[in-house]
C-alpha cells in the first residue's frame, strides 16, 4: 500500500527532529552565535549556511527555520498528492494560507513595510510564495480582497461579505473571524465522512475550535461584552462546549468561575494552574496551556494506526512544535531571559 511507503517515508524525516537534549544545550548557549554554530551541527546545517550569506544573527535563524519548515511541508505534499488521504493534508495546511492572508491585512491596516509583512508569512499552503508577494504589493485591505475575487480563491467569499462591516468598524477581527468561521466550516464539511482518517482530524478541529472559542469566550468575559454580540464572535462545530454554554460562561462574575465550570471536561487541567500564577501573568497563562494541550493532541496522533494518515498528521505537529521552539529560544535570547523562564516558555511533548 502506497501509505506504508509514505509513512516509512515520515517515520525517516522524524528521525531528524531534535532531540530533548539538543534542545536543553541551545538553552545555555550565551549568545546568537553560539546557538547558529550549534544548529550548524544539526539537520538544519544547509539552511543555516545558505541563510548566513545574506544575514546573521536572529534573521539568519528565523530565515532558516521558515525555509526548512518550508521544504517539509513540499516534501509532505509531494508524497500524498493525488492519493485519496491528500484532502486531510490540505485541510490542514489551508490553515496557513489563513494564517498569510490575515498577516497581510493586518500588515496593510498598519502600513507595515512589505519586508516586514514577507518575513511573517509561510507560503506551506495553496498560496505559493509568488502569489503572496503579488497580494502584498496591493495598495490596501480593498485591493488585496478584490485580488482574490479576481483569481476566484475561496477565501474571497468570507473577506467580501465581511468587508462593509469592517468599513463601518475598521476592526479587523470582523474580516479575521469570518476567515475563520469560512475555514472551520469548509474543513468540518470535508472530514464529516466515516473513515478512520476523518474521526482523526475532525477530533482535531473540533479540539481546536473549543479552544479558540475558550480563549475568545476569556477576553469577552474580562471585558463585559454583550453575550448578543459575543454570540456573532464564537465558531460552530466545537468538540465539548455549544455555543449557548460560552454565552453563560461570559456572564460569569471572574475567569476563576468558568475555570470551575471546566471540572467535568477534557480542559479541567486548567484548574490546575496555580493561583499565584495566574495572578502575576492574568488569562495567558490559561490561553498558553490550552494551546499546549492542543499541541501535544496533535503529536500523539502519531502513535495511532500506522497504515493510516495519523503518522504524517502527528510528524507535522512536532515539526511545528520543533520549529516554534526554537524561534521562543532565538527571540529569548536576545532578551536576556534567564535559562529557568525560558524553559517555562517551550512547549513540551
Amino acid at each position: 500500500m502506497y501509505i506504508e511507503y509514505v509513512n516509512a517515508r515520515v517515520r525517516g524525516m522524524k528521525g531528524d527532529l531534535l532531540s530533548p537534549e539538543f534542545i536543553s544545550k541551545l538553552l545555555v548557549k550565551p549568545d546568537m552565535e553560539a546557538i547558529v554554530n550549534e544548529l550548524i551541527n544539526s539537520p538544519y546545517k544547509s539552511d543555516i549556511e545558505k541563510a548566513s550569506v545574506s544575514c546573521s544573527g536572529v534573521s539568519c535563524i528565523e530565515d532558516a527555520l521558515r525555509t526548512n519548515l518550508l521544504r517539509t511541508y513540499r516534501l509532505i505534499f509531494s508524497l500524498v498528492h493525488g492519493e485519496k488521504f491528500e484532502k486531510y493534508i490540505l485541510v490542514l495546511v489551508n490553515k496557513w494560507d489563513v494564517h498569510n492572508i490575515k498577516t497581510i491585512i493586518r500588515g496593510k491596516n498598519i502600513h507595515l513595510p512589505k519586508e516586514e509583512i514577507l518575513d511573517c508569512l509561510m507560503p506551506a499552503g495553496e498560496l505559493d510564495e509568488v502569489t503572496l508577494i503579488e497580494m502584498m504589493k496591493q495598495q490596501d485591505i480593498k485591493s488585496v480582497i478584490d485580488l482574490l475575487a479576481s483569481w476566484n480563491y475561496k477565501y474571497a467569499i468570507p473577506l467580501t461579505r465581511a468587508y462593509p462591516q469592517y468599513q463601518k468598524t475598521r476592526d479587523l477581527a470582523v474580516l479575521e473571524h469570518e476567515l475563520d468561521k469560512y475555514y472551520y466550516r469548509n474543513a468540518l464539511r470535508r472530514v464529516s465522512g466515516k473513515k478512520y482518517a476523518d474521526t482523526i482530524v475532525l477530533d482535531l478541529l473540533s479540539t481546536e475550535i473549543d479552544i479558540i472559542n475558550l480563549k475568545t469566550t476569556f477576553r469577552f468575559q474580562k471585558d463585559h461584552v454583550d453575550p448578543k454580540v459575543a454570540s456573532d464572535y464564537l465558531l460552530e462545530g466545537g468538540k465539548e462546549l455549544s455555543i449557548p454554554t460560552l454565552l453563560q460562561f461570559i456572564q460569569a462574575k471572574n475567569t476563576g468561575e468558568i475555570i470551575s465550570s471546566l471540572a467535568s471536561t477534557s480542559y479541567s487541567f486548567l484548574n490546575e494552574i496555580p493561583s499565584e500564577l495566574v495572578k502575576v501573568r492574568g488569562q495567558s497563562v490559561y490561553e498558553k496551556e490550552l494551546e499546549r494541550f492542543l499541541v501535544r493532541k496533535e503529536v500523539s496522533v502519531s502513535r495511532l494506526d500506522p497504515l493510516s494518515i495519523a503518522p504524517v498528521i502527528g510528524y507535522l505537529a512536532a515539526k511545528n512544535v520543533e520549529i516554534t521552539n526554537l524561534r521562543i529560544i532565538t527571540r529569548c535570547k536576545t532578551e536576556l531571559m534567564d535559562e529557568e523562564e525560558l524553559e517555562r516558555e517551550l512547549i513540551h511533548v
